[in-house]
């Protein structure tokens, strides 16, 4: 009988340490599930919390999971250094993990309940073939994969290139991974490496014109600019370019002191979009650099019938080559009333209608603009050639700018002599 209690009792404590264990491990695995689902509804903190749950356990848990989430929690905090090594540490329980194959389920027996049914033979369904290295091998390239990306967070370009080539076919399986691995080439100053990996996307991937743009770049950068001229084209066959790729075309050729290079894209571009001003203006810009004052203003003018803050650039660009009827023309249409009056001011004064500049006056005064020691000199020269000298004195004496001041002191001598000898001064 006292053996048969002992038997009974011992049989008692092991069941229980049993059922204590199996509770202990799926409250363990839980811990790692909570923390999945809480990373992937962005509630990184508390995922953290369930994950040192699952450490703090001292089960043996899935390290894999445990490091991986970490290190990615890490990386979207920017925490680079800590992604890094969290990874790393991923990537080496990875290596030892034992992948076992998952348990099949049991078959349910069906019940007849005619003896008169047919029997049917059930088809074998083929197992899916289990191969743990492949698993294996899936889970390190996806490891690389964000391993690459703390590595150029954190500056290691090199590094990330490197982890990039560690995640095999996945580090290869997209032309963006190509634009990727070339940018860390370059920023690590290794220039052949980083056009060399554009290349080799570029076979892999002939398609896809990111690629063919981002050696554009590459190019210009490197001042090979016929290099640079010949990989925009062959992108913008592929793709329809729209007008801003020309436009930052052009400037990366000016920017290289290649001038007519940067007016014949523009030139295209006027063909293509005839409707962006931002194409007129800049090309306007660069037959102003050639010593071309009057393409430059009627370009500027056509840039102004798009958008209307380029009429005071063509009215200027007008006044300056003597057009000053129709750089009043188009001065008119400005919009701006406190640049309307500023630059009418300047066009008044080239055609030497100083009455009209004396006109202006009380706009002037509205405006503000006679804080503009620019404008005042104006009006008082205005007032000096009209001889009315108190008030051309008035506003004189308020100029503050060195040299207009010095100018200002040549008039008013001009005056004191027209005071004392009028005759002089008709």
């Amino acid at each position: 009988m006292l053996k048969k209690l002992l038997l009974l009792g011992f049989a008692f404590c092991v069941s229980t340490q049993m059922l204590m264990a199996k509770k202990q491990s799926e409250q363990t695995i839980n811990h790692i599930e909570i923390a999945t689902i809480l990373f992937y509804d962005g509630k990184y903190d508390k995922a953290l919390e369930s994950l040192q749950k699952a450490k703090d356990s001292h089960m043996d848990i899935d390290w894999v999971k445990y490091h991986s989430m970490r290190g990615m929690i890490a990386l979207k905090d920017e925490k680079y250094k800590q992604a890094i090594s969290e990874l790393n540490k991923a990537v080496e329980a990875t290596k030892k993990k034992v992948y076992k194959a998952p348990e099949e389920e049991k078959e349910k027996r069906e019940v007849l309940f005619s003896i008169f049914s047919e029997k049917k033979k059930k088809k074998k369904s083929q197992k899916p073939l289990f191969e743990p290295e492949k698993i294996r091998r899936a889970k390190l390239d996806e490891l690389h994969i964000y391993l690459s990306q703390a590595y150029y967070r954190d500056g290691q370009y090199i590094r990330a290139a490197k982890a990039l080539d560690a995640a095999g076919e996945r580090g290869r399986d997209s032309a963006s991974l190509f634009t990727f691995r070339a940018e860390c080439y370059w920023k690590a100053k290794q220039k052949v490496a980083a056009i060399s990996a554009l290349n080799k996307g570029s076979k892999l991937f002939p398609k896809d014109a990111t690629l063919l743009k981002q050696k554009f770049y590459y190019f210009a950068e490197l001042k090979l600019y016929q290099a640079s001229i010949d990989a925009a084209k062959s992108y913008m066959k592929k793709v329809p370019a729209n007008v801003q790729e020309y436009i930052s075309l052009a400037q990366m050729l000016m920017g290289g002191g290649e001038f007519m290079e940067a007016i014949k894209v523009l030139e295209e571009a006027r063909l293509l979009f005839p409707t962006s001003a931002k194409v007129y203006i800049l090309l306007g810009h660069y037959y102003k650099q050639r010593d071309m004052p009057h393409t430059t203003a009627h370009l500027f003018e056509q840039g102004s019938y798009y958008d209307k803050k380029y009429l005071k650039e063509a009215a200027e660009m007008f006044r300056r080559t003597g057009e000053l009827s129709h750089a009043l023309y188009l001065n008119s249409m400005m919009l701006d009333s406190k640049e309307k009056t500023k630059q009418k001011v300047a066009i008044y004064v080239s055609r030497g209608e100083f009455e009209k500049v004396i006109g202006l006056k009380d706009a002037l005064d509205r405006y503000g603009l006679l804080n503009d020691d620019n404008m005042r000199y104006a009006l008082a020269y205005a007032y000096y050639v009209a001889k009315d000298y108190e008030k051309s004195e008035s506003h004189l004496k308020k100029i503050q700018d060195d040299a207009l001041f010095s100018k200002a002191t040549v008039i008013r001598k001009n005056i004191e002599k027209c005071k004392i000898n009028p005759l002089e001064c008709i």
